[in-house]
């Protein structure tokens, strides 16, 4: 009996053919750079992103999931047609691009947890949803932007710290006057200057931390800042004065904070 070697199925050939294509060192570098070019975030799909439930989000994960331990042209120009459809759809509200110099602000509803207990999910939701559409609006006017929102509060990012400061006073007020049955809300505030890193849609780092630390200790209807934001404001448009005896787990010992207080305001 006579072998003969039978040529390789065409569909194998091509399926070889482009897998070799799609590997090709100028073509991946290519498509990155691609991505670079591209507007909105350069790392969509990032593992330490939070997951927002958009189908972008999760389009992006599986394409960098697939083939991650092997370069891809194709993936790379599929991630880049993810970030530009982001860019293209991301909510209005301006988020700084840079990660030096931003200031975080972190809310929070004093004495929600409790009244939330026996209030029953209808009248809990309902009062939510209104401190977040008031939250917002306020945050985008003065040119911040929310990244996250947080049960009973939210996380926002500003590049001018002197909106920041507004827009924490402006929600605080805000929010004070919605109706909620057995419940007056009261919303307290925090602020830190500093260079979080940026990680898909949200940030992270020591700064987002200490901004989160100075909220806890504020009182219903304050705004607590740390020095970082006092002294990039402009003293004739706030009133500060010196948080006595700040301390808080996991800040700096030499952290200084103050309450702050828009001029505008007081009169």
């Amino acid at each position: 009996m006579i072998v003969t070697d039978r040529p390789e199925p065409w569909h194998l050939r091509t399926r070889k053919f482009l897998r070799a294509t799609d590997q090709r060192g100028e073509l991946v570098r290519g498509a990155r750079l691609l991505r670079k070019l591209v507007p909105g975030d350069d790392a969509p799909g990032d593992p330490l992103a939070p997951s927002t439930g958009r189908s972008s989000d999760r389009l992006a994960r599986l394409l960098a999931e697939a083939g991650a331990d092997r370069p891809s042209a194709t993936r790379e120009l599929g991630l880049a047609a993810v970030q530009a459809w982001q860019a293209a759809t991301r909510r209005s509200g301006t988020r700084p691009r840079a990660t030096t110099g931003i200031t975080v602000l972190f809310t929070d509803l004093v004495g929600f947890s409790t009244w939330a207990l026996h209030a029953g999910d209808d009248r809990v939701l309902e009062l939510l949803r209104a401190v977040a559409d008031v939250t917002e609006s306020i945050v985008t006017g003065h040119r911040g932007s929310v990244v996250k929102g947080l049960g009973d509060g939210v996380m926002a990012v500003f590049a001018d710290p002197g909106e920041a400061v507004n827009a924490a006073y402006e929600t605080c007020s805000a929010v004070s006057v919605i109706k909620a049955e057995g419940y007056l809300p009261h919303l307290r505030a925090g602020l830190h200057r500093g260079n979080p890193q940026r990680v898909g849609d949200d940030y992270l780092g020591v700064d987002v931390n200490i901004a989160a630390r100075i909220m806890a200790a504020a009182d219903g209807d304050e705004v607590l800042a740390s020095g970082s934001v006092v002294e990039e404001l402009d003293a004739d448009a706030v009133i500060v004065r010196p948080r006595r005896n700040f301390r808080a787990k996991g800040t700096p010992k030499d952290l200084q904070v103050y309450r702050v207080v828009p001029r505008y305001s007081a009169t």
